[in-house]
C-alpha cells in the first residue's frame, strides 16, 4: 500500500511538471526565453508541494483503491483545480510574476488530463489481468442488461479464476439495442436467443433479472433449452435483500424460480424504519415464515430481535442462520408456547417489544380437519393469548392465510377467527393491530414443494389431489418481503392481502418438479380431501379489493369478534361438532361489547409445528 501511495504521488508530481512546462512552451509559441523557464521551475515546486499537502490533508492516498473510480477522479480533479487557483492567485499578487498569469490554469488542465489518463490506463490493465482466461472460461450469454446484469458482468470480469466469460447480453428494452455494458454488447431480445448462442458459441444462458415474474423465467428457460444451452439464474430481489448480485450467486434453476417469483417494485429500506432501533418479537420463529421474518428483520438493525418458539431445534437453526457464533444461552432465543397465557404475559411484560409478528400456528389442513380442537388451542386461543399480552406494543402483525377468505376448512375457520380477534383488539389498544393474508409459500415445511421433493427422491409416484386444483404461490422470501412492507402501511384492524399473481395448477408444480429431476416419474390423482377447495380466493365474497397505498397490497375491512364468544366452541366434542361451531363463529356478525375480562382458555400443552 505504501509503495502504491508513493507511485501515485510520483505520477501526480510528474503530471504537474509536464503540464506546466508544456503550458510555458505553448504560451511562448514553443520558443520561450530563459526567464520563464526558470520561473516555471519555481511554480512546479510550489505545485507539487501544494498538491501533495492537499492530498495528505484530504487523506486521498490513504483510501487508495485497487481500481480507479469516479470518486477518485472527482477527488483528483478537485485537488488539481484547487492547486491551479492557488497558483494563479499567488502570481496575480506578485509584483514580478515568474510566469504569465494563464500558465497555472493551462498547466493544471494538462496535468489533470495526464493524471486521469494514467489512472484510466492502470484501471484498464488491472481489469484485463483479472478477466477470466478465455482458454478455460466458458462463454456465457446474460439475459437482462439492467442493474443486476451490469453488476453480474462486473463480477464475472473481475474473477480471474471464473468459470464463465460474458460474451453478450440480451434485453427486451429497445433503448438498449447496440449498447455495450462494461464492454459486453447487447445482441438482441429474447427472440434472438438461438441466433446469439450460435454466433457467440455460448452454451450457457444466465437469467440476470433479479426483479422478474416466474412467467418470464419459464419463457427464457424454455427458449434456452430449446436452443441446446444450459440455463442458470441469479436470485430474486427478495433473496438478495438489497445486496449486489455477484458471480457466486449464479445457481441452478429451482421450482421456486419457475412458479413462485413475483415482480416486487419497492424499496424495503424506505419503509423498514419502523423496525430499525426497535425491540422486535417474532412468535413461531422456528417455522418457515417466522425464520425468514427473523432473517429479513435482522437486516434492519433492530435494537433487539426476540425469537420465540416451542421447538428448541428450530430455534437453534434460525439463530445459527443469523449468527453462526450464537448459542442457546443467547437471550434473543425464547423457548415458550403461545398456548401458555401466563407465560406470554410474563414475556411481554419483561421484554417489552415494540413490534410483534405473530407467525406461530398449526398449518397442515388435512391434519387439522382430524383434530380441530388442537387448531383451536394453538391458532385461536394461542393468538388470543398473545393479543392480550400485547396491550402496550406499537404494532402487532398477525400472519394469516388466503384460506381465511370464505373459509371451508378448520385451518381457514381458525385463521379467519384470528383476523377478527385482531380487529377486535385493534379497537381497544393504543397500538396498530392488523393481519396479513397470503397464499401458499413454496419451500415452506410441509408444503407441496417438500412433499413432491420427497416423493421424487423415493422414485414416485407424485400424488396430486385433482388435475384442476390450483393455488396461489409465492416464495418465502417474497412473501416475507411484502409482509414487512404491508405492516408499515396497514391501518388498525385491517387484513392486508398480498398480490400473489395468477393461481398455479398443482399439477403444473408437479410437472415442473419432475422435469427438473430429469426422472421418469408418474403423477397420480388421489381426489380432494375434506375441507379442501378446488380453487382458492384471496378475498371473501363481501370484501372489496382496495389498494390505496401500494399496487401489490390490498386493504380489506375485518369485522371484530368479541373473545367472549369463544366459549361456544366445545374443545373436547366430536370433531364434526367443533368444525360446525367454528364455521358458525366465522359467520357470526360483528360484536362490539367492550373489553372482555374473561380468560377463555389457558393451557401449557405443546402446540405442535409453527408456521
Amino acid at each position: 500500500m505504501r509503495r502504491a501511495r508513493l507511485l501515485r504521488q510520483l505520477v501526480d508530481s510528474a503530471a504537474w511538471v509536464i503540464g506546466l512546462v508544456a503550458a510555458v512552451f505553448v504560451r511562448y509559441d514553443f520558443v520561450p526565453d530563459l526567464r520563464p523557464l526558470i520561473g516555471v521551475l519555481v511554480v512546479i515546486v510550489l505545485a507539487v508541494l501544494v498538491h501533495t499537502a492537499i492530498d495528505h490533508a484530504r487523506q486521498l492516498h490513504r483510501g487508495i483503491h485497487r481500481f480507479a473510480s469516479v470518486d477518485d477522479a472527482n477527488s483528483v480533479a478537485t485537488t488539481a483545480v484547487l492547486v491551479g487557483l492557488m497558483l494563479t492567485a499567488a502570481i496575480v499578487l506578485l509584483s514580478h510574476p515568474p510566469v504569465p498569469v494563464g500558465v497555472p490554469a493551462l498547466g493544471g488542465l494538462i496535468a489533470l488530463m495526464i493524471m486521469l489518463s494514467v489512472r484510466y490506463l492502470w484501471r484498464a490493465l488491472r481489469f484485463r489481468r483479472l478477466r477470466p482466461d478465455r482458454r478455460v472460461a466458458a462463454p456465457a450469454l446474460l439475459f437482462g442488461a439492467g442493474s443486476a446484469g451490469s453488476l453480474l458482468i462486473q463480477s464475472m470480469l473481475r474473477d480471474p479464476k471464473g468459470r464463465w466469460l460474458p460474451v453478450g447480453l440480451l434485453d427486451d428494452d429497445p433503448a438498449k439495442r447496440r449498447l455495450r455494458v462494461h464492454g459486453v454488447p447487447v445482441l438482441g431480445t429474447r427472440d434472438d436467443i438461438a441466433e446469439a448462442l450460435a454466433a457467440t458459441e455460448a452454451e450457457l444462458v444466465v437469467f440476470a433479472v433479479a426483479n422478474a415474474d416466474a412467467g418470464l423465467v419459464r419463457e427464457i428457460r424454455d427458449r434456452a433449452l430449446a436452443a441446446g444451452a444450459e440455463f442458470k439464474v441469479v436470485p430474486s430481489v427478495s433473496e438478495l435483500m438489497s445486496q449486489p448480485v455477484k458471480v457466486g450467486d449464479i445457481r441452478e434453476v429451482q421450482v421456486t424460480d419457475l412458479l413462485g417469483r413475483h415482480q416486487i417494485d419497492t424499496d424495503l429500506s424506505s419503509i423498514g424504519g419502523y423496525l430499525t432501533g426497535k425491540r422486535i418479537l417474532v412468535t413461531g420463529a422456528g417455522g418457515s415464515i417466522g425464520s425468514e421474518l427473523c432473517r429479513q428483520i435482522h437486516h434492519f438493525r433492530p435494537a433487539e430481535l426476540m425469537m420465540l418458539d416451542r421447538d428448541e431445534t428450530s430455534l437453534l437453526a434460525v439463530q445459527l442462520s443469523i449468527d453462526p457464533r450464537a448459542g442457546l444461552d443467547d437471550p434473543a432465543v425464547i423457548l415458550a408456547d403461545v398456548r401458555d397465557a401466563r407465560r406470554m404475559r410474563e414475556i411481554l411484560r419483561e421484554r417489552r417489544p415494540h413490534v410483534v409478528f405473530h407467525a406461530a400456528a398449526l398449518k397442515h389442513l388435512a391434519l387439522l380437519q382430524r383434530y380441530p380442537g388442537e387448531a383451536v388451542k394453538t391458532n385461536v386461543i394461542g393468538t388470543l393469548n398473545v393479543l392480550r399480552a400485547c396491550g402496550s406494543v406499537e404494532r402487532f402483525v398477525n400472519i394469516s392465510t388466503d384460506k381465511a377468505a370464505d373459509p371451508a376448512s378448520v385451518l381457514g375457520y381458525a385463521k379467519r377467527i384470528t383476523e377478527r380477534l385482531t380487529a377486535w383488539t385493534a379497537r381497544r389498544s393504543r397500538g396498530t393491530f392488523l393481519s396479513v393474508r397470503f397464499g401458499n409459500v413454496l419451500g415452506s415445511r410441509g408444503s407441496v414443494f417438500t412433499t413432491f421433493n420427497a416423493q421424487i427422491a423415493e422414485g414416485g409416484p407424485v400424488t396430486v389431489t385433482h388435475p384442476d386444483v390450483s393455488r396461489y404461490f409465492m416464495t418465502t422470501q417474497e412473501a416475507v418481503h411484502l409482509v414487512i412492507q404491508a405492516a408499515a402501511i396497514g391501518m388498525d384492524g385491517e387484513a392486508l392481502v398480498l398480490e400473489m399473481g395468477a393461481p398455479v395448477r398443482i399439477a403444473e408444480v408437479a410437472a415442473q418438479m419432475v422435469a427438473l429431476s430429469q426422472k421418469e416419474i408418474p403423477v397420480v390423482y388421489t381426489g380432494l380431501r375434506p375441507g379442501e377447495k378446488l380453487t382458492e380466493t384471496l378475498f371473501g365474497a363481501d370484501e372489496e379489493d382496495r389498494r390505496p397505498f401500494h399496487p401489490l397490497i390490498s386493504h380489506v375491512e375485518v369485522p371484530p369478534l368479541d373473545p367472549a364468544e369463544l366459549h361456544r366452541i366445545p374443545f373436547g366434542a366430536d370433531p364434526e361438532v367443533v368444525i360446525t361451531q367454528l364455521a358458525d363463529m366465522c359467520a357470526r356478525p360483528a360484536a362490539d361489547r367492550g373489553p372482555a375480562d374473561t380468560v377463555v382458555h389457558e393451557t401449557s400443552q405443546a402446540s405442535g409445528r409453527n408456521r
